[in-house]
């Protein structure tokens, strides 16, 4: 039986962490926040700016270090994120 002061065994269904699914996540998490999600989600157009501008700083900061696949998913994902802040601003 585990006690508080032990860590917690993770699930071994987790994936591997990958830049991919990193990236991913931001993207989902910047779409949430646009109220991307279930009806009726809340939308916080703040939090949505700055996962984007994580996602920015991200594209920026690992120019020639991606693959072509992570950098047009990374592409990509920015592209949408940003024009659907822009609708929702509007």
């Amino acid at each position: 039986m585990s006690s508080s002061s032990e860590t917690p065994e993770l699930s071994p269904e987790l994936p591997p962490v990958s830049f991919a699914r990193f990236v991913m996540s931001l993207a989902a998490s910047a779409m949430a926040a646009l109220g991307e999600g279930p009806p009726g989600a809340p939308v916080d157009l703040v939090m949505a700016r700055n996962t984007i501008d994580v996602l920015g700083v991200l594209k920026d900061k690992t120019v020639g270090n991606l693959d072509a696949e992570e950098q047009k998913m990374l592409d990509t994902l920015l592209f949408e994120a940003r024009t659907k802040f822009v609708e929702k601003t509007r």
